[in-house]
């Protein structure tokens, strides 16, 4: 049986890894953003994921993957906004930006841990492009809510969406990468 654990981790490093390049070349520039334009953000990477899937072809180079690592990083940045409020400078040292990043992700992992054993490991039997059109629709759940100042009746928050939107993009990733062969 497949260590889906090992495998999060694997995924996960890629993920960490290009975050850590981007703080050393950016430092934490993100931080002015609003959690309305990181979910608009990663809007963008997962319309683009879409498009792609279904036209076949990418006319700058770029394929998919990048994108769900994208998601992936612009999921924990919108966990650290919600949590942080956004700031209008660059308010955060690197290593505070790479703690950050490690408790959430250690918390959506968790996440991912429970629901994985409640599912059976259902994702294991998804396409791809599934992980990709629930992505888009948990993000319009999030521009409902965020629309709706946060208010919700029976409905998980934001976060629970931004952390369910980061435990599909690693899915798609184990598969992308070879990482689930």
């Amino acid at each position: 049986m497949k260590d889906t654990n090992k495998q999060f981790d694997s995924a996960l490093a890629i993920c960490r890894e290009l975050y850590i390049k981007k703080l050393h070349d950016y430092g934490a520039a993100w931080r002015i953003m609003r959690a309305q334009s990181i979910t608009d953000q990663i809007f963008i990477k997962a319309n683009r994921i879409r498009s792609l899937e279904i036209k076949g072809e990418s006319k700058v180079g770029e394929g998919i993957l990048p994108e769900f690592i994208g998601i992936v990083n612009y999921g924990i940045i919108g966990l650290i906004q919600l949590l942080h409020g956004h700031s209008e400078t660059e308010d955060m040292t690197n290593e505070q930006a790479i703690a950050l990043y490690d408790k959430l992700v250690s918390e959506t992992k968790e996440l991912m841990i429970a629901k994985n054993h409640d599912y059976d490991e259902a994702w294991r039997g998804m396409r791809v492009n599934s992980y990709t059109d629930l992505i888009l629709m948990k993000l319009l759940r999030t521009k409902q809510i965020e629309d709706n100042n946060g208010a919700t009746l029976v409905s998980e928050g934001i976060d629970a969406n931004y952390k369910d939107m980061i435990n599909y993009a690693i899915f798609a990733i184990i598969k992308l990468s070879g990482i689930d062969e």
